[in-house]
């Protein structure tokens, strides 16, 4: 297990090698953790948790948090476990098995929501979510333009200013003794809020 506190890499999580370009990156994960905007003591969702990368870093850095990671993968599932395991993460991050939203009717509210995944119904997905009382905020990582339309549409149509952020990441690599840039997959982040900017803790304003 890695002594880094904060961006753990990939390598420190279990993750399918057949499909590992689908672990969120650190470098996307630092920016979503940061845009979630976490309290001690909130309920985080984590749908399409995959590995749990984001869920578990979340629960690393931000005291008395409970996440619930969900993900309908059987590998995956299993890798999310065993790394839930390696982290003494049990108890704080909880495991589902299960296919959002229908997985999510049983959960206490969360404060907040990442969608790493919406398995074909992020508009289904997010009106789940943005229903319970109040909103909680929510943080997705699109990689496709059709989910981008997807969740700007959505959030148009119920009067919800949409913050977008566009990251592109190049990752220097060695070759023949010089190095060369890869870029990896680009991502859209894409944060909804309440509309009026209000904390659920206590009524104080987000900064």
């Amino acid at each position: 297990m890695s002594e880094r506190l904060f961006g753990l890499p990939e390598e420190a999580f279990r993750y399918t090698v057949p499909r590992k370009g689908l672990i969120t990156k650190t470098e996307i994960r630092v920016l979503s953790l940061s845009k979630l905007d976490l309290r001690p003591g909130q309920v985080l969702w984590d749908i399409g948790a995959g590995s749990g990368s984001v869920g578990i870093e979340a629960a690393r850095l931000v005291a008395d948090l409970s996440v619930w990671a969900i993900e309908k993968d059987a590998d995956d599932y299993k890798c999310l476990q065993e790394n839930i395991q390696t982290f003494n993460l049990s108890g704080r991050v909880h495991p589902v098995f299960g296919k959002a939203p229908e997985a999510l009717v049983a959960l206490p509210r969360p404060h907040r929501v990442f969608v790493g995944g919406s398995g074909g119904r992020m508009a289904d997905l997010l009106d789940r979510c943005w229903g319970s009382d109040p909103p909680p905020g929510i943080v997705c990582n699109l990689a496709t333009v059709e989910n981008l339309a997807e969740v700007i549409s959505w959030a148009k149509g119920r009067g919800i200013d949409p913050d977008i952020l566009h990251v592109q990441v190049g990752r220097g690599q060695p070759i023949i003794g010089l190095h060369r840039i890869e870029a990896l997959n680009p991502v859209w982040i894409v944060s909804l809020f309440p509309e009026n900017g209000k904390s659920d803790e206590g009524g104080k304003e987000r900064p």
